[in-house]
């Protein structure tokens, strides 16, 4: 996705004063007078009210009053405007908003606003920032952490570090402990100077050059200079094969649902290689991967499956009412653009995410279509944790209908709708706009997919170890067909990452937010 994307402040204003009309009727006075950001405040309003997923629970233009969120810091206004259109619809299960977040109260769980200025450095995906983008484009110093212990006595481990970035080239492994940044110790007062040191360095990449010391995983004495910059990373963090007996188990860890372009060919390769290996069972490990492009999701489902299941329904996608019948007039004003973000014309007529975009279910089926020489596959473990979202949950709940599929670790995230961008001005809107079922017509995870076995994810161990607690407990129940009495990790952190602030210790081992995109990203709309 192309985050510098050309800017169109005339063509949206139009947007917001058309819109508004339609809505409020004749307030020629107040249109001609309105400031952009109270136009682009309008809009996004306006649009929720047609194409959310939910939008017949909001109430008028009048009575929402979208201005009274136009501030002098724009981006945090329509922040707090996408805030209180996302606390109307209420989920009967809970009696809370769908998008009730409870990992970060004061945040959506699902739609967010994306400024489009914001490329890489820094990339944002989602509801937090992130250093690698759904393109692969890096720019930090590639560590994630977790906090272990207490307010006045934890340690920052590292629990991954990205492909290609300046960490991974520095040796940093998983399971390195960090005692120390720029000669400042850390670990006995986060809520002194500690925190912001913290947030600097892992999430704001504003230090650098960044010297971290501590002790290695093995036990040496770590002692590595970085410095945040640029670079391209892969999403597949690791891969390999499991010999037990005459089984053959392929395991995958896959961070990010990345472009295709930037996972396909990295997938194929791992999977053509599993299929020289004889593999019959897999371990796919999702429990850092927040989701992304629902093509790329739809392409490791088609990897996976057998091929005796092709042309079935993998999943289905259901827009609100008024997309559906074709009511949602205010998609005559969204130019439908190409993947370089190109406004695309029919025989000189602009066309359309109105006139030019189907929305019925039937024509937002999709169908299962093999992929790969893997074809005898016979049971699926995922891995989850709190931070597999969205697309991840997308291939789980497709193939949970034709295979064994088992879940292992902890509570996913609970993300079964999906969007695609709405420009206004220089921003991206991503409203829910669809929710996203399989073929028994199932999307009951609003609250995560339960797993079958509970583990904690030891960053004592690499991803791709079998001692790790995750992968140990899917591996034996592979080969034994149950999973293990205990699962429980030996360690129990207080965790965090790049992409996510990080948050005031509590009792009970609370976890503090995971980073990245959460988000389904339907990048697979055609124009007729």
């Amino acid at each position: 996705m192309n985050k510098k994307k050309a800017k169109s402040l005339t063509s949206i204003l139009s947007v917001a004063v058309i819109a508004l009309s339609i809505i409020t009727g004749c307030k020629k006075d107040k249109e001609t007078n309105s400031s952009r950001v109270e136009l682009i405040t309008d809009s996004v309003f306006l649009y929720a009210k047609e194409v959310y997923l939910w939008n017949t629970s909001l109430p008028t233009y009048d009575a929402f009053n979208p201005r009274k969120y136009v501030q002098t810091d724009e981006e945090a206004g329509f922040n707090q405007e996408l805030f209180a259109i996302t606390r109307y619809p209420i989920n009967s299960a809970t009696g809370l908003s769908y998008e009730y977040n409870l990992g970060s109260v004061d945040d959506t769980k699902y739609s967010f606003i994306s400024n489009t200025d914001d490329d890489n450095p820094i990339a944002f995906v989602g509801n937090a920032q992130s250093s690698v983008d759904l393109e692969g484009n890096g720019y930090d110093l590639g560590i994630d952490i977790t906090l272990d212990g207490t307010a006045k006595n934890y340690t920052p481990y590292v629990t991954a570090v990205a492909h290609n970035s300046p960490a991974e080239k520095a040796g940093i492994k998983r399971g390195d402990k960090i005692t120390s940044i720029n000669g400042t110790a850390v670990g006995s007062n986060f809520y002194g100077s500690e925190e912001d040191l913290l947030n600097n360095t892992f999430f704001n990449n504003t230090v650098s050059p960044a010297t971290l010391k501590g002790t290695t995983r093995d036990g040496t004495a770590l002692n590595v200079t970085l410095n945040v910059s640029s670079y391209k990373s892969t999403p597949i963090i690791c891969d390999t094969v499991y010999t037990a007996g005459a089984k053959k188990i392929g395991y995958l860890a896959y961070s990010a649902f990345t472009t295709p372009t930037n996972s396909e060919s990295a997938l194929a390769e791992v999977f053509t290689n599993f299929a020289t290996a004889g593999v019959t069972d897999l371990i796919i490990d999702l429990r850092y991967n927040g989701g992304g492009y629902v093509s790329t999701a739809q392409y490791l489902a088609n990897l996976i499956a057998p091929s005796s299941i092709n042309g079935s329904v993998m999943f289905t996608e259901h827009y609100n009412t008024m997309m559906q019948e074709k009511k949602a007039t205010i998609l005559k004003n969204l130019p439908y653009r190409d993947d370089n973000d190109k406004i695309q014309y029919s025989n000189g007529r602009m066309k359309t995410y109105y006139d030019d975009i189907d929305y019925t279910v039937a024509g937002n089926t999709t169908l299962f279509a093999k992929k790969g020489s893997l074809s005898n596959i016979r049971n699926v473990v995922f891995i989850v944790t709190s931070s597999t979202a969205s697309a991840s949950e997308l291939v789980i709940n497709s193939l949970k209908p034709y295979m064994n599929v088992q879940l292992v670790g902890e509570q996913s995230y609970g993300k079964p709708v999906g969007f695609f961008p709405i420009k206004i001005d220089k921003y991206d809107v991503y409203l829910s706009m669809f929710e996203s079922r399989n073929k028994e017509d199932k999307a009951d995870y609003y609250a995560g997919f339960t797993p079958d076995a509970l583990a904690k994810d030891n960053y004592s161990y690499l991803l791709g170890d079998k001692n790790e607690n995750s992968i140990n407990a899917a591996y034996q129940y592979l080969v034994d067909g149950v999973f293990p009495v205990s699962t429980s990790s030996t360690t129990s952190s207080m965790k965090t990452s790049r992409g996510a602030v990080l948050k005031a210790f509590e009792a009970g081992n609370k976890k503090l937010p995971a980073k990245g995109f959460r988000g389904m990203i339907e990048d697979r709309i055609k124009a007729k």
